[in-house]
């Protein structure tokens, strides 16, 4: 039997690569013949680029940038794949929401120009590929802090250089290019596909869980609305209906505007990177999970991504999740065979969370007897 397990990681808990091998360890006691190959996945959130170095030859470069705040420093870092002569950078290091206490959460202030140096420092290894997993922002500055760091310039109606931060998006009059652009291309992984503005824009929807009050909310989403009509009048790109625009804070857009950037499916970029399709060919089963299985798994997630690649090979699939909240039938329309929740009946999900490898390895040992029944 030949088995792959592609789960991400279950928040709070376990990462990506922990996770697989305690499901991949408990198959192996019961299966000591079976084939087990183990493919930590991600979907382009935090995390993206510890599973992609997992799979693939790769070096952490560090860097000392500038953290969510533009008064702060952090230790970031992003990876070089040698091989394929592609960096991978992963916002969250540099602009995240963890970096700061909640205290300091405030969309009008936070900045991405911390992750726009970690892309000029992966530019200086003339790389044929950046690959940009932008979850976990603490920023609704429409990527201009990361631009600004690149070298383009966004000046007010007295010439003058605005600042850092969401709540200068209000005051540009002007865009000016820097004399080099981005020529590698850019790639954006996204699991979201919220547009720039609006009522499922990048303020009104993400704005809140990173500090945005309600007037917050009405300025930033005015703001991108302005500067989006400035960016196809001044530099002849149209951002503000495109599906992902919206994601990390308008990140999206901004990294169309100005790097040139096109924004993928984040499980679908590492699917392809990690070379998943090809293991799937003669094998039985795939293993997927995260920690909630329910209708958002199947739109844009981890497991959706699994689910397309798995069907084309006629691999079985089955889920391990934190919480199962589809029922049989629900899940098996989309061709998943078994879902098995490590939350059972009136267990509370901080237990769940603090007992996950123990309840992982407990469900690896049920999905045992599934494979008995349908083997």
């Amino acid at each position: 039997m030949k088995i792959i397990i592609a789960t991400d990681s279950f928040k709070r808990s376990i990462d990506a690569k922990d996770a697989c091998k305690t499901i991949a360890n408990t198959l192996s006691l019961h299966l000591p013949n079976a084939e087990i190959i183990i493919k930590p996945m991600a979907d382009g959130g935090e995390g993206t680029i510890d599973t992609i170095m997992t799979a693939c030859n790769g070096t952490l470069i560090q860097q000392t940038v500038t953290g969510p705040l533009p008064d702060m420093k952090v230790q970031a870092h992003f990876a070089w794949l040698q091989d394929k002569q592609t960096a991978l950078i992963e916002m969250a290091c540099a602009s995240g929401i963890t970096l700061i206490i909640r205290e300091q959460l405030n969309p009008l202030k936070t900045t991405t120009y911390g992750t726009g140096e970690l892309i000029k420092a992966a530019l200086a290894k003339q790389p044929n590929e950046i690959i940009m997993a932008i979850g976990g922002s603490a920023t609704v500055d429409m990527g201009i802090g990361a631009a600004m760091a690149i070298g383009w310039q966004f000046l007010d109606d007295k010439n003058q250089p605005v600042n850092l931060g969401g709540e200068s998006l209000e005051r540009i009059e002007k865009i000016i290019p820097p004399k080099n652009k981005i020529c590698c291309r850019v790639k954006v992984l996204s699991d979201v596909t919220n547009p720039l503005y609006g009522s499922n824009g990048a303020a009104a929807v993400f704005g809140p869980q990173k500090g945005a009050t309600p007037d917050m909310v009405k300025r930033l989403d005015a703001a991108m609305k302005r500067l989006a009509e400035l960016v196809k009048k001044q530099l002849g790109i149209k951002i503000s209906d495109i599906p992902g625009a919206g994601a990390a804070g308008g990140l999206g857009a901004g990294a169309i505007a100005f790097m040139n950037a096109k924004i993928v499916s984040g499980i679908e970029a590492v699917i392809d990177i990690t070379n998943l399709r090809q293991d799937l060919i003669n094998a039985d089963w795939i293993i997927t999970g995260e920690g909630k299985f329910d209708s958002q798994s199947l739109n844009g997630k981890v497991i959706s991504g699994i689910v397309s690649a798995a069907k084309q090979t006629n691999t079985k699939i089955a889920v391990i999740a934190g919480d199962v909240r589809l029922n049989k039938p629900e899940y098996e329309k989309f061709g998943i065979s078994a879902a098995i929740g490590l939350k059972k009946n009136n267990m509370t999900t901080e237990y769940a969370i603090q007992n996950c490898e123990k309840l992982l390895k407990q469900a690896a040992g049920e999905l045992f007897f599934t494979f008995l029944r349908q083997s």
